[in-house]
């Protein structure tokens, strides 16, 4: 695998997958039963956005640049956190999903990340050394849903949380297959969790077959999150992103969109373009 995700930290992408991962874990710690959170793919947790890698890119200069002195909730929430992990990082550091969600767990939550990358394994270690919640396994998330799923803690069964795929797509529309069946895998055996799955929008007409296999998994519902910054007609660059949430808490679309209206007016190079849609609605 050649992806590094630090030659596009911060880009609107990370954007807007972190604003609605922090806005998923603030919904289900309402209550304060411990939560279960698996990274699949996690990265390295911290990345320098003045770095070589970050500098060659500049992706963040459409992206997290651009988020200043916001109005939603969920966006002051997620500057947030980044300022906090600033403080422990450094000025040009940017927070990855592993400790986003690190900086909102409690002292019964768990964190499991796993990467297939040896580099950037030791890089994460390194960010998350001597948290006794987190555990970081070097390999392939895609073959660990036997392994860590349904999730424990001691002999006490986990009952709610977060499994979140971040996918490279270096196989393009083929990676979802893969995706697909890993999430599928999950919730016939943890059906209560919460399933994230970001992907990337290019030419919008090619996700046609691909809506309606998430809408086929199964689970009660779904609901898909897209930001588009630019017209989604081209197959050869990132145009969007989204998410597909599998069981996302009730009426979490609501929460979402204050945020939305917001990043779509800051983000996007025309005409604003965010939205949340329930593909799926539980009965």
């Amino acid at each position: 695998m050649n992806y590094r995700h630090a030659f596009h930290a911060g880009n609107h992408a990370d954007v807007l997958k972190h604003v609605v991962l922090l806005g998923l874990c603030d919904a289900l710690m309402a209550k304060p039963t411990p939560m279960f959170f698996w990274d699949v793919h996690a990265g390295a947790g911290v990345y320098d956005l003045a770095g070589e890698e970050a500098g060659k890119t500049a992706e963040f200069h459409e992206g997290i640049a651009k988020v200043c002195a916001p109005d939603a909730s969920l966006l002051q929430s997620y500057l947030a956190a980044i300022d906090l992990c600033r403080q422990q990082w450094g000025e040009s550091a940017y927070p990855g999903s592993p400790w986003l969600i690190q900086a909102r767990m409690r002292t019964d939550d768990r964190l499991i990340c796993t990467e297939l990358q040896p580099d950037v394994v030791a890089l994460l270690r390194e960010t998350m050394r001597g948290d006794t919640r987190v555990s970081v396994q070097s390999a392939d998330g895609y073959g660990k849903v036997r392994a860590l799923l349904p999730p424990k803690s001691g002999a006490a069964r986990l009952n709610r949380g977060i499994v979140l795929l971040d996918p490279p797509y270096e196989a393009q529309l083929a990676e979802f297959d893969a995706a697909f069946q890993t999430v599928s895998a999950a919730i016939e055996r943890w059906a209560q969790g919460t399933f994230v799955l970001w992907y990337p929008i290019k030419r919008r007409r090619d996700l046609a077959r691909i809506y309606r296999d998430a809408a086929a998994l199964p689970a009660k519902s779904l609901l898909s999150v897209e930001l588009i910054v630019r017209d989604d007609d081209s197959p050869l660059r990132m145009n969007g992103s989204g998410l597909f949430i599998w069981n996302a808490p009730y009426q979490f679309d609501a929460r979402l969109d204050p945020a939305l209206a917001e990043l779509g007016s800051l983000l996007a190079e025309a005409q604003p373009n965010a939205r949340a849609t329930w593909l799926k609605k539980a009965d």
